[in-house]
């Protein structure tokens, strides 16, 4: 049996050759740049995932709007280098286009970053965006535990910072957090062994 060939389309394969179409994102790609008003479509499915991104990254709401708004434009204008990179091993609904827009949000926020006087921290209200539950005393429980984990995660290196909120928030598995960060995937496993080691360390108290 051939084994699938995949070209710069992911599609384009030698004679005798199975295609086989991984990426979810592929049909909506195509038709945005067939017409550039289909793009809305990309826009709809990820945008509240970009601006969760770009939220827990910046810590603030208009700032976070601004990254949005720059990555879509971005990737709009620059859809015609997109190159779908869908790999058998990535499995069914994998997107490399998600990978590739979040690249464009990473360093849209790191260009937006640079361009304040002040370094923010780790947004402390979006702490209380994952205490959830009806009794009051174990949510004010929640909210405290969760705001000391957020601002633990907030005085960690960048990248460790970042393979959390990807994993963790944006629930973006190893392999599309490796094309996000530009590392390898073994990297990116240490990276979060050792952010959730720094940060189960300093809420046990523990500073060694």
């Amino acid at each position: 049996m051939a084994r699938p060939v995949f070209g710069r389309e992911g599609g384009t394969a030698a004679r005798g050759a199975t295609v086989t179409r991984l990426d979810r994102d592929r049909p909506l790609v195509e038709a945005a740049r067939r017409d550039p008003e289909r793009f809305e479509a990309l826009y709809r499915r990820y945008l509240a995932q970009v601006y969760s991104y770009a939220y827990y990254e910046l810590g603030d709401h208009h700032d976070a709007e601004d990254a949005t708004e720059r990555t879509f434009l971005d990737a709009l204008g620059n859809l015609h280098r997109f190159e779908e990179r869908a790999r058998p091993e990535d499995g069914d609904g994998a997107s490399t286009f998600r990978v590739w827009l979040f690249r464009i949000a990473r360093n849209v926020v790191a260009n937006q970053r640079r361009g304040r006087r002040r370094h923010p921290v780790a947004p402390l209200e979006a702490a209380g965006l994952l205490a959830s539950g009806t009794n009051v005393e174990a949510e004010a429980v929640r909210r405290d535990e969760v705001t000391a984990a957020w601002r633990a995660i907030g005085r960690l290196p960048a990248d460790r910072r970042r393979v959390l909120v990807l994993r963790f928030v944006e629930e973006m598995s190893t392999p599309e957090i490796a094309g996000v960060l530009g590392r390898s995937e073994g990297a990116v496993r240490v990276l979060l062994h050792r952010a959730l080691r720094s940060i189960g360390g300093e809420l046990s108290g523990d500073r060694g």
